[in-house]
């Protein structure tokens, strides 16, 4: 349980802004609020109301007052929210005039921590508001939009109530182990494990649609010195961001920028030109390019159509997929195709560039590249990783349970393996909280929130 006191925060980016909002919650937000103010005592909940704010040593400026009576309120409990002009000064020492009146700074994510002590918001929910927060892109947006509607909890702890409905007949056969009667039907409890199985593996699988969409595609872009690796990376992100040089060997360390393309965001990774040297600094910069492309979800390979024809460029493209592994997409491009001399054929991607030709569709190869990632129907998608453990954990336990049934195990052991299950799913949703779980992740949001 938490303090029954009331806290106050800045809800607004700190610095200097058109307006800034100060948020307090607890039993006495009201009645600090009116010390600090000249709010009416009539003052009605869910009315923004117009009022000058003060402190011992006199006015310090006029804003919008909003009383959000518990527990119709964000947390749950009475919230009061202050709206002022923007200026640091004016923010800083309300919020001491706020502590002054036995209000106390909030701590990181303390508001929506009540939220979820208060039942507002289970655990789920709780987390999609930091990752709406943090959302960067339209996908992102979404998923965590969906998540904070609650369709992900809904799914979780309907699997929970279906192993809690057979594990009470479980119990139940227990109490009754002397008269040897079976109330749960051990074909329904196989055929359920192996649906929740089925349903856990395609969350666990979701997670790489997921993650890619929340943090960003990483997209390595590497190629031999002067294939036009910067010149991509500039022409993708329409700035000039990483130098462009006739000489070999301009790049010598990665160079990483972030661009959304239909809806999703995606992390481009201009990396040093792969070829033989004897300069050290260089011989470190191909390492990290190597190590970039081991890590990234897609590689684009790029190569110089003027220079190289593309049989050639195929077995590179080989020799390069030997080197990074199997778990990166590879994109073979040859760049350069407006050059004299370049060749365009059909085994592979050409585009130019400098002119921007071919762009569009190797845009398209990288949304192609995510889509695939998304199994299912996509209405359920899991982006947290927290998520995944309890999920891979409550997998786990299912087949314990199943294997139980299967050699015949005792119904004492049976019911052990299906409340190992229901407490790794509770953990999504928090019907199962330790307290430095809950200490974990709050502690990552931003203070106001």
């Amino acid at each position: 349980m938490y303090e029954q006191d009331t806290i106050c925060a800045l809800s607004t980016p700190p610095g200097v802004g058109a307006i800034a909002v100060i948020r307090l919650s607890g039993p006495e937000a009201l009645a600090i609020t009116r010390r600090c103010s000249d709010l009416p005592m009539n003052a009605a909940a869910r009315t923004a109301r117009f009022a000058k704010l003060r402190d011992e040593e006199g006015d310090i400026d006029e804003g919008l007052v909003t009383w959000f009576k518990g527990p119709a309120s964000y947390t749950g409990e009475d919230v009061v929210e202050i709206g002022t002009h923007g200026s640091p000064y004016v923010q800083q020492r309300l919020l001491s005039a706020l502590i002054a009146h036995r209000a106390r700074s909030a701590k990181p994510g303390e508001f929506t921590q009540r939220a979820f002590l208060n039942r507002k918001l289970d655990l789920s929910q709780a987390e999609a508001v930091a990752d709406l927060i943090a959302s960067q892109s339209a996908a992102a947006h979404r998923l965590a939009l969906q998540q904070l509607r609650g369709g992900y909890s809904e799914r979780i702890e309907g699997l929970r109530q279906k192993l809690i409905d057979f594990s009470a007949l479980i119990e139940l056969e227990l109490d009754f182990s002397e008269e040897d009667v079976e109330f749960a039907q051990r074909d329904d409890l196989l055929a359920l494990l192996n649906e929740l199985i089925t349903i856990c593996s395609d969350l666990i699988n979701s997670f790489r649609y997921g993650n890619a969409v929340k943090e960003g595609v990483p997209v390595a872009i590497i190629g031999a010195p002067n294939s036009g690796k910067s010149t991509l990376l500039n022409t993708l992100l329409q700035e000039d961001r990483a130098i462009v040089s006739e000489i070999p060997g301009t790049t010598r360390d990665t160079v990483e920028e972030t661009i959304t393309i239909g809806g999703v965001l995606f992390r481009f990774i201009d990396t040093a030109g792969l070829r033989s040297t004897e300069d050290t600094i260089e011989k470190l910069g191909i390492e990290r390019s190597y190590k970039k492309a081991r890590e990234a979800s897609i590689v684009v390979y790029l190569g110089d159509a003027s220079v190289m024809n593309e049989g050639a460029f195929r077995l590179q493209a080989t020799l390069l997929r030997e080197r990074i592994g199997e778990g990166p997409q590879l994109i073979p491009v040859l760049n350069k195709i407006d050059l004299p001399g370049a060749q365009a054929g059909s085994a592979v991607m050409h585009i130019s560039a400098k002119q921007g030709t071919g762009i569009s569709e190797l845009k398209d190869a990288f949304i192609e590249h995510v889509q695939a990632l998304q199994e299912g129907d996509g209405g359920i998608v899991v982006t947290n990783v927290r998520h995944v453990e309890a999920l891979g954990h409550a997998r786990q336990a299912l087949h314990d349970s199943r294997l139980a049934m299967a050699r015949g195990i005792s119904g004492e052991l049976l019911a052990t393996d299906l409340r190992r299950a229901q407490l790794h799913l509770g953990e999504i949703t928090g019907k199962i909280t330790p307290d430095d779980l809950l200490g974990s992740i709050f502690g990552k949001f931003c203070i106001g929130k």
